[in-house]
This record gives C-alpha cells, sequence and structure tokens, in this order.
C-alpha cells in the first residue's frame, strides 16, 4: 500500500540550473515520490536536458527512476535556447560525469499518459520547462487534466516584469501555445485541482546568495567553508570535499554571475525549487483565482500570461497564481533537505 504522505511525482524539466536545484530538493525530500522525469527543450536543447537529469540522478545516487525524451522543438515557434543564463550544458560551471543510466523506451507524453491513467487522481504533475510535453500529452488524452491530481507550473508574469521579453517569462515564452492549450485544458475544474501557477511575481523574491550556498555546505559537513564571491576570477572552482556541493556551487555561481551582469545583483532567483516545494506543501504560497490565457498573436506581447481576476471574459477560472510567500523560511527548508542530502551520501 502506498505511503499517504508521499506525493507521487511526474517532473517535467529543460534543466537548467535551476532546474537542477529543485531536482535535487525532491530527491532530498522523503515525502516526494518521482514517478517520471521528463526531459523538454527549453534552457537547452532536449538530449542535453536528458543527460543533465541522468547525470543529476548519479550524482544523488537515486535509485531506478525513470527519465524520458520529451519534444525536441516547441508545438510552432522555433526552439530558443539560452546558455548564456545557465552555461553551454545547462549547469553553469558544474561538469558532470556523463551516466551510464538508460533512458526510458517510451517518450514523455506517453509517460504522462500512461502514469497518470495507472494512477488516477494520485499523481501530481511539476513542469519547470515550456508545457510542450503536457501538451502533447493532453492532445493524446484530453482527460488528463481530470486523471492528475494536481499540477504545479512554473511560469508567467502578471503584475511583474518579464526576463525574455518586456512582459513574458521563459517557460512560457519558449513555447505560448503549449500554455495556452494547457490553461484551457484545465478549465472549470474544482478549485482544489486547478493548477498552481508559481510566476516571476513569487519566483524572483525566492533570491539565493552566497549566504545560502555556504550555510548548505556546512549543513552538508563540507569543508573548508564554502565562499562565492562577486570578486572572484570566472575561473574559480569549488574545492568542497562533498561533490554534490562541489557541483551545485559551480552551478550557481555561473547563475549567480549571469544575474549580476544583468545588473540584478550578485545572487540567483531560483524558480524552480520554489515550484518543487508548491507541489509537496501547496501551503507554503498565498494563492489567488484566475482565468489565465496566453497571447499567442501580439507583436510586442507574445507569450505574456494574462489573468483575468474579475471574471470578466465570463470563462470558468482554470487556475490559481501564487503571489506570496515566505523566502526565508523556503531557503530554510532547501538547506535543510539538501544538505542533509549531502551529508548522507557523501
Amino acid at each position: 500500500m502506498d505511503d499517504p504522505a508521499s506525493v507521487p511525482l511526474i517532473v517535467d524539466v529543460d534543466t537548467g540550473i535551476d532546474d537542477s536545484l529543485a531536482l535535487l530538493y525532491l530527491l532530498a525530500s522523503p515525502e516526494a515520490e518521482i514517478v517520471s522525469i521528463a526531459a523538454t527543450a527549453g534552457n537547452v536543447p532536449v538530449n542535453q536536458v536528458a543527460a543533465n537529469n541522468l547525470a543529476w540522478l548519479d550524482l544523488c545516487r537515486a535509485g531506478d527512476i525513470e527519465v524520458t525524451l520529451g519534444a525536441q522543438t516547441p508545438l510552432v515557434a522555433p526552439l530558443m535556447t539560452t546558455e548564456d543564463t545557465h552555461g553551454p550544458q545547462g549547469i553553469g560551471y558544474a561538469e558532470l560525469p556523463r551516466s551510464a543510466r538508460a533512458m526510458s523506451e517510451r517518450d514523455a507524453a506517453t509517460a504522462w499518459v500512461e502514469l497518470a491513467r495507472e494512477r488516477p487522481g494520485e499523481i501530481t504533475g511539476l513542469v519547470t520547462g515550456p508545457l510542450t510535453n503536457l501538451a502533447t500529452a493532453i492532445r493524446i488524452e484530453p482527460a488528463l487534466p481530470q486523471l492528475l491530481k494536481r499540477l504545479v507550473v512554473m511560469g508567467g508574469a502578471f503584475q511583474h516584469p518579464g526576463n525574455t521579453t518586456p512582459t513574458s517569462e521563459w517557460n512560457i515564452a519558449v513555447d505560448p501555445e503549449a500554455a495556452a492549450e494547457v490553461f484551457a485544458a484545465f478549465s472549470g475544474l474544482p478549485h482544489g485541482r486547478l493548477p498552481i501557477i508559481c510566476p516571476l511575481d513569487v519566483t524572483e523574491t525566492i533570491e539565493m546568495t552566497p549566504a545560502h550556498v555556504a550555510q548548505l555546505a556546512a549543513r552538508a559537513g563540507s569543508t573548508p567553508a564554502e565562499i562565492v564571491s562577486a570578486t572572484d576570477s570566472s575561473t574559480t572552482r569549488s574545492t568542497a570535499s562533498n561533490p554534490l556541493v562541489r557541483h551545485f556551487s559551480d552551478a550557481v555561481r555561473f547563475y549567480m554571475e549571469f544575474h549580476r551582469d544583468h545588473d540584478q545583483g550578485f545572487l540567483a532567483h531560483m524558480h524552480d525549487p520554489f515550484a518543487a516545494a508548491v507541489a509537496l506543501n501547496p501551503g507554503i504560497a498565498t494563492v489567488r483565482p484566475a482565468t489565465v490565457d496566453v497571447e499567442l498573436n501580439g507583436t510586442l506581447t507574445r507569450g505574456t500570461t494574462v489573468a483575468d481576476w474579475r471574471g470578466m471574459w465570463g470563462r470558468p477560472r482554470n487556475a490559481v497564481v501564487a503571489t506570496a510567500t515566505d523566502p526565508a523560511a523556503f531557503f530554510d527548508d532547501l538547506i535543510e533537505r539538501v544538505g542533509a542530502l549531502a551529508s548522507r551520501l557523501y
């Protein structure tokens, strides 16, 4: 019999530095039952995403977790990737050994459908990349929104500037058509089953600093003290005794340098780990119900998420949008979980 406290998850990622920490967080969380990890093209091409997923599983000495290969390109638009943000392999300066784990024989969309059919009403979907795989799965099985227990999406920006265009967020901007199809498919579900959208409005308050990295390393018992500084040369690499700390530190250093170079400070917005935490415990976010759609045709606003908060469209609600959280409490939780995992493993 399944543990009633466990949270079965399909995790769909475009790994990605912050996706990497989301995976580490889930692998460190005893209540997270990861039933499948889907790769989708986004931060880097899909084959590299899959390779990163397999390599992180190795580093965390994880059991036999399925990793599927998903969409090579968005539904309609040409693929955008962002190696300038996440590094040539998507994991910053980290260099993970290539994994010998086997990829799943089924593709990501098929896994979404088959797993949801096998365990109706049990599985929470977590998407921290473009929604291409899920949109494709819903085309195969239109009842998928009813078969999932819930969906958590990192994506969008509502009353906040975009990070890809002035009004659009990366995951939605990569495949706006997929996002529009997914949001429409969840229209009218009961409030407790509506997707939770974690937009930039909240995730850009999740600011990882060098102090957080040092605290995580200390919790892991890693030596010497893990100091990541804005004055370091870009060739600086971690000498942490703990391999998980060392690889994560090298990844996040790249991300902090990117944010610094774009006038956001020497820090890193940890969008995806926050969404992972919400998937395990929705209560950490204050949410507001809305009808959400995506602009597909605007010459200036394509990929922009629009929320009808007041029912002006006369359409049923299709989401609840996270509007606030406690970043300090989130980081305390993340540091404890991932630090404890690193301590146990190494």
